[in-house]
């Protein structure tokens, strides 16, 4: 007998069609009738299967009138038309239990729980409509990344999860050791002897596959990293995560300009593919989570980007009048609100900043001819802010060694990266966009934890 997918049982083509459904019951209840409904679900959409149970089946009384919430189920039946609001339900034929759950033991019953009550049963609340809602478009947008890049020709690199350099310059990195922490091995000066250590020296779970990416992006023309990283960031706010994946692409060739090009082209992808191919979800988002999350994605996909300088930027925001929680001046890193206020108030849409100050971003960003800005890019989006950053790497060999000084960096520790300037520098350009973030902004989420399955935050490894 054929097996069909809940998502396929509910289309009417397969009235009439013989099969097995399996998944996990929802809900129970018996009609006078001497029969009942079992509402049922397997994941692969929003919607139950009504499966219609009639008494005369050999398990009716000692076992489907015993199906509760959670209870795992295979039945054998045949796709009718439905009376009710669905298209299609199934009458079965014959029921089977594998697994019970014990409604008083069991936490997830019809009564709503908060999103922050469902992170402590973090291996139960994939089964809650949410959270099956926000699986299903975390995997239709990592789908939409890999066709986005691989249909332009890009390859796809795995960059290394250990490494001994920090790409981002923050020193905030989770350190890889095998050396015992009770009895570490000293060097005559009385720290730690790293060169006892794996690797012979400090190690950490990277920040970034970008200095690996450019490797493969100046031999191979185009590339993207499209794995975990890692923040040891102490920070237990909505929007942080200290292990979170990240999409890297890196261009050879490409300026500034590509790269804006590319980062707009690269959102309106994955967001209309979002509101395309996972419909029901985005609508159970728009019902349920945040009213506007349709339209505000709807209308990026619509729009042009803004691109404006970082210095026009704070001019506006100087002469906007606005209150703001953090002072304006050139120089400053803006905020969260400041990015808002661009992008939803005085634009109304989304924005690129670009040309930032030489002194708030790192060594690898091309120095303008002015000496006091990078051809640095965030893409800032409404609600959120900054969504994506990146820039046009210096491919100048002097700059770079000057810059990687001027941040107390020494040359010769990325000896490998300085080379790429030194064997046939190239232009080239990339960004970064953390997955997580992407998904929170396309669902409406409002918080980090709940769009990665086992998030890792600070005093939280479980699971």
């Amino acid at each position: 007998m054929e097996k069909l997918s809940i998502s396929d049982a509910r289309n009417p083509e397969t009235i009439g069609v013989n099969a097995v459904i399996q998944g996990w019951v929802r809900t129970r209840r018996d009609s006078k009738g001497g029969f009942s409904f079992i509402e049922v679900n397997d994941g692969t959409c929003l919607a139950n299967l009504q499966i219609i149970a009639d008494n005369t089946l050999g398990n009716y009384e000692d076992e489907i009138k015993r199906l509760t919430a959670g209870c795992s189920v295979s039945i054998e039946g045949q796709v009718k038309e439905s009376g009710g609001k669905q298209a299609t339900e199934l009458l079965a034929s014959n029921v089977i239990v594998h697994g019970w759950a014990d409604p008083e033991e069991y936490p997830l019953q019809k009564k709503r729980h908060s999103f922050e009550k469902l992170r402590e049963w973090a291996h139960l609340r994939p089964r809650t409509n949410a959270f099956g809602a926000v699986a299903r478009v975390r995997n239709c947008i990592c789908q939409s990344i890999h066709d986005f890049y691989q249909e332009r020709g890009f390859l796809y690199v795995h960059t290394p999860v250990i490494t001994a350099s920090d790409c981002e310059g923050a020193g905030e990195m989770f350190r890889v050791s095998t050396i015992d922490p009770a009895s570490p091995p000293k060097a005559d000066n009385g720290e730690v002897d790293y060169t006892q250590d794996f690797f012979d020296r400090p190690s950490y779970l990277t920040v970034s596959g970008q200095l690996e990416a450019e490797i493969y992006a100046t031999a191979l023309g185009k590339v993207y990293t499209f794995g975990p990283t890692f923040r040891a960031e102490n920070s237990n706010t909505s929007r942080h995560l200290a292990e979170f994946w990240m999409i890297e692409p890196e261009v050879a060739f490409n300026d500034l300009n590509d790269n804006m090009d590319l980062a707009e082209a690269f959102l309106k992808r994955i967001f209309s593919d979002a509101l395309q191919k996972c419909p029901q979800d985005m609508e159970f988002f728009n019902l349920r989570i945040d009213e506007t999350v349709i339209e505000t994605l709807q209308k990026i996909v619509d729009s042009e980007f803004v691109r404006l300088p970082y210095t026009e930027a704070i001019e506006i925001l100087l002469a906007s009048g606005h209150a703001f929680q953090f002072p304006v001046e050139w120089g400053c890193d803006l905020q969260s609100e400041h990015e808002r206020y661009l992008t939803e108030q005085h634009f109304d849409g989304p924005v690129i900043l670009y040309d930032y100050p030489s002194t708030i971003k790192p060594f690898y960003m091309y120095v303008n001819d002015d000496g006091k800005t990078v051809r640095a890019m965030d893409v800032l989006v409404p609600k959120v802010g900054e969504i994506i950053g990146g820039s046009q790497r210096e491919d100048r060999l002097q700059v770079l060694e000057s810059r990687m000084r001027d941040q107390d960096l020494e040359p010769e520790e990325y000896w490998w990266y300085v080379d790429l300037r030194r064997y046939g520098t190239v232009p080239h350009a990339g960004f970064g966009l953390g997955l997580e973030r992407a998904v929170q902004f396309v669902t409406g989420m409002q918080n980090i934890r709940d769009v990665i399955p086992f998030p890792r935050t600070p005093g939280n490894a479980e699971f």
